[in-house]
This record gives C-alpha cells, sequence and structure tokens, in this order.
C-alpha cells in the first residue's frame, strides 16, 4: 500500500505496482479461511424515495475506508490508473443510487471539481444534499462532496430525475 501514497506516480510506475499488486492479491493462499483476517464489504443499505418524499435539506452521505484493492478494483473497470482521481466520484454516484434519491434516479448532469488526492488507508465521506427540486420533471439539485476527514477533496453538484410515486392500483 506505501506505493500509493505521498507524491503521483508517473503512468509507467503505476502500471507496474499495479501489475504486482494485482499478482499478490492472486496469489495462492496458505491459510485455511478461519484463519484469515476478514474484511467485509460494506454496500449503502438502499432505499427508494419518489419525488413526493424528499424536500429540499435532505442529505445522506456513505462512509468508505480505501483499500489497494479498491484501487485496482477501480483500474481495472473503470480503465483510469490515475491514483489522484481514485474513485470519489463513484462514491458519490453510490449515494445517489443507492440512498437519496435511490434506485430509480436519473443522472441529469454532474459536475464536479477534484480539490485534494485521496490515498490508501484513508476514509472517504460522501454526502449528497438536496437544495433545489423543480416539480415540473420532477427534477433535483444535489450539493456533492467527499470529506477526508476535515479536508475536502471533492465537491460540485448533480441534477437528477426522481421518479413519481406510482398511482394506487
Amino acid at each position: 500500500e506505501k506505493f500509493l501514497q505521498g507524491a503521483p506516480l508517473s503512468q509507467s510506475a503505476l502500471d507496474h505496482h499495479l501489475s504486482h499488486l494485482r499478482k499478490w492479491l492472486a496469489r495462492p493462499r496458505r491459510r485455511s479461511r478461519a484463519h484469515r483476517k476478514a474484511e467485509p464489504m460494506t454496500l449503502p443499505e438502499t432505499q427508494s424515495l419518489y419525488f413526493e418524499d424528499v424536500s429540499v435539506g435532505m442529505r445522506e452521505s456513505y462512509a468508505k475506508h480505501v483499500r489497494a484493492s479498491d484501487v485496482v478494483g477501480f483500474a481495472e473497470i473503470s480503465g483510469d490508473r490515475n491514483p489522484i482521481h481514485l474513485y470519489t466520484a463513484s462514491l458519490i454516484s453510490a449515494v445517489i443510487g443507492t440512498r437519496l434519491p435511490g434506485p430509480g434516479a436519473i443522472y441529469i448532469s454532474q459536475t464536479l471539481r477534484f480539490l485534494a488526492p485521496v490515498r490508501i488507508g484513508d476514509e472517504v465521506v460522501a454526502s449528497v444534499e438536496i437544495v433545489e427540486l423543480a416539480a415540473k420533471g420532477r427534477r433535483a439539485k444535489l450539493r456533492c462532496e467527499c470529506k477526508v476527514g476535515d479536508t475536502l477533496v471533492l465537491e460540485g453538484e448533480a441534477e437528477v430525475k426522481i421518479p413519481a410515486r406510482p398511482a394506487p392500483q
């Protein structure tokens, strides 16, 4: 994990380290499952809100401890091997897609500013807050931010379309 802490690496150095990390993660395990230190996977609890359920000022957050395997997984899925980008923007998407407003919301737009790096070992807290609602089109404007401790590492806003409550049958 040390190689990703501190100063940014060149593309070739990062590719080299990611290759070694992938091999290390794929190595055969010698100890039984019972002796391994468990690292539970935590996913945000899902809630579905309809446009009629939300109001300005509602806020949801999701905290994630950054592990080396997260960086490798993100690089593999996205093709983005820059450790500065990491996956802070995807944590915002996790909050919007699972908590506020949740499944069924459709992204219209998103603008983000990356203010500081996120490193292996950091705990990132991603938060979204409804700052504006428009009944026409059932749209919500969300303030988005990610923090590591008291340091703001990402800020921006997103606009989403929120589904209406289904009519009673």
